[in-house]
């Protein structure tokens, strides 16, 4: 594997590590997405990482095929590692939630056995936008562990001794997200990234 390769899959471990919640499918269905520039632009967050977001392209890069309903974020970290990630937003009940999924980990068709045991997964979160911020936060794996062990909460997952991999499909993830959205444990020990315009 190629050393890129090798750096951004341990930038994903680093930047989703056990805190966040994982998901085999993603938050949203094609019918979900809208056409925005809430995230556009270069951000910059209190680690000194630098986070820009721009829209995908549908086939060639000319301005009539912007698809302005997804995002591709290149993540340079403090560190100077980078990666890109597909974010899509979607807006439930009046909050902003955002899916990321680490693009492309693969590369250059580089397959080896290694590689064959990785699988990228979605994680989602809560998205607070003010003037000049976004707040970001993720939902906490360990109160999902929690919830479940509880049987206070009923959602398909499957889980190892390490981690929690949602299985349900996007309708039953958003009545989950909608369902907490203002629970402060679910967000208590979760990641958060507050980012400022540059």
């Amino acid at each position: 594997m190629k050393a890129r390769n090798i750096i951004i899959i341990l930038i994903s471990s680093l930047f989703f590590t056990g805190c966040v919640v994982y998901s085999f499918y993603p938050l949203y269905t094609e019918k979900d997405l809208f056409a925005n520039e809430i995230l556009t632009g270069e951000w910059i967050d209190d680690d000194g990482s630098q986070w820009n977001f721009e829209h995908t392209y549908n086939g060639e890069k000319l301005p009539e095929n912007i698809d302005s309903t997804s995002y591709i974020l290149n993540l340079v970290d403090k560190d100077s590692l980078k990666s890109e990630f597909s974010v899509h937003i979607i807006k439930l009940g009046g909050d902003y939630f955002l899916d990321f999924y680490l693009e492309d980990f693969l590369g250059d068709n580089n397959l080896n056995l290694a590689s064959f045991h990785i699988i990228p997964v979605h994680t989602f979160a809560k998205l607070t936008v003010t003037n000049n911020q976004l707040q970001i936060n993720w939902f906490d794996q360990d109160w999902l562990e929690g919830l479940i062990k509880e049987n206070k909460i009923r959602i398909h997952h499957e889980k190892n001794d390490d981690y929690i991999l949602l299985t349900a499909k996007p309708c039953e993830l958003q009545k989950f997200v909608t369902k907490y959205v203002n629970s402060k444990e679910a967000f208590k020990e979760g990641m958060e990234a507050v980012l400022t315009r540059k």
